[in-house]
């Protein structure tokens, strides 16, 4: 659905003209997995997909929402008032945009209450950051419209709060910042401990390469026990190695490190997969910058066998999709986000698109898995306003 449709549809529910629309994209991690929550560093970029939201302002301390992707109009919006947002007080899919509004309020800043209407086309459930991209475009709206002055990695920031204490999440930084601070054509290269940002060029296409998203369609909820549980076990890791987190453990002194945790088995493949990722980010950096992307498909599988092997989030179709890739010409493939299912990607050279997309979605037909949703992943611009007030 377009921003025109979007605002037909506020028009439709709300009888008004909305004050803008914004939009906000999803997201692709190239490399740097679950190393955002141990001050790490990542390497997203923007995807054409996005959450479009029209808006109005409120003073009346009144929320109301509505998702075209939920309910087709028929429906009323879900209406909450701002004073009684609690966190963990949501439920479903209203609890990121009403966590946003919580967030900026707890941070200080007079948001009097909204009408929101949205749509989105990023993948929900397939590790692409729908969330995010629902909760930036909101933050970046109000931002807009109550004049509050503040920056991408600031919304960012605040989005996080937003998923880690309303919704109870306890997601990194990376995803809203990519959703935030992305700009098109380029690898967003993330420091998460200071969120300094370098953007690094990453055209494939001039280069006769593209890079491949395979949404297996298994579904994952980062708010399962699994995502936590890695999370505290990096924390303990970090606690046994008397360092503030694992980003502090330099690559070089890794074996030691190791040898310090003794018989913690499954702390030490958590330490050994954050340390190893963070060394393949600054890796992928390099080969970017020496304009040798092609060199860094072999970087991509290493991390996937990390994923895989110790930290355990990876799951029968993923590690198909990357096989097959590899095994079909592929230049290298992993999978990519939160794990447990979701998405894969695929470094392939332009000529073997075509027979690399339809390996994968034979193997997937001859296992019995459900049939892959294969697309060219494009570095894209991050959240933006799109039009003001007709």
């Amino acid at each position: 659905m377009g921003p025109q449709r979007v605002r037909e549809g506020f028009v439709e529910l709300y009888g008004a003209e909305p004050e803008g629309v914004w939009a906000a994209p999803g997201r692709v991690n190239l490399i740097g997995e679950h190393t955002d929550y141990n001050d790490g560093f990542v390497m997203p970029f923007a995807l054409p997909h996005v959450t479009v939201a029209a808006l109005a302002r409120r003073t009346d301390g009144l929320l109301r929402l509505h998702s075209a992707d939920i309910d087709d109009g028929a429906g009323k919006p879900v209406e909450l008032r701002v004073e009684e947002l609690t966190p963990e007080s949501g439920d479903g899919w209203t609890a990121y945009p009403a966590g946003v509004v919580w967030a900026l309020r707890a941070a200080g800043h007079a948001v009097t209450g909204a009408d929101v209407h949205l749509a989105s086309t990023v993948p929900a459930g397939a590790g692409l950051s729908s969330s995010a991209a629902l909760e930036v475009v909101v933050a970046l709206a109000l931002n807009d419209l109550f004049e509050l002055g503040l920056r991408g990695w600031q919304l960012a920031r605040l989005c996080q709060r937003a998923e880690n204490i309303y919704v109870g999440a306890p997601t990194g930084i990376m995803d809203q910042t990519a959703s935030a601070c992305c700009e098109a054509g380029h690898a967003l290269f993330l420091d998460t401990r200071d969120l300094s940002q370098r953007q690094i060029p990453f055209d494939l296409v001039s280069q006769g390469m593209r890079l491949l998203v395979v949404d297996t369609r298994v579904k994952h909820a980062h708010s399962d026990g699994e995502y936590g549980k890695r999370r505290a076990g990096c924390e303990k890791g970090a606690a046994l190695l008397g360092v503030d987190a694992l980003r502090d453990i330099p690559y070089d002194e890794l074996d030691a490190a190791l040898g310090r945790l003794g018989d913690e088995a499954e702390v030490r493949r958590l330490v050994r997969h954050i340390v190893t990722e963070n060394h393949r980010v600054e890796r992928v950096v390099s080969l970017l910058r020496a304009g040798d992307a092609r060199a860094i498909g072999p970087v991509l599988t290493e991390g996937h066998i990390s994923l895989r092997d110790d930290f355990r989030i990876s799951c029968p179709e993923l590690d198909l999709v990357v096989d097959t890739a590899n095994a079909s010409g592929a230049l290298g493939a992993r999978m990519t986000g939160g794990g447990f299912g979701g998405s894969a990607i695929v470094l392939a050279e332009e000529a073997g698109v075509p027979s690399l997309t339809k390996a994968i979605e034979d193997a997937f037909a001859a296992a019995g898995f459900t049939a892959p949703r294969v697309f060219e992943a494009v570095p894209s611009a991050g959240a933006r306003r799109l039009s003001r007030a007709a």
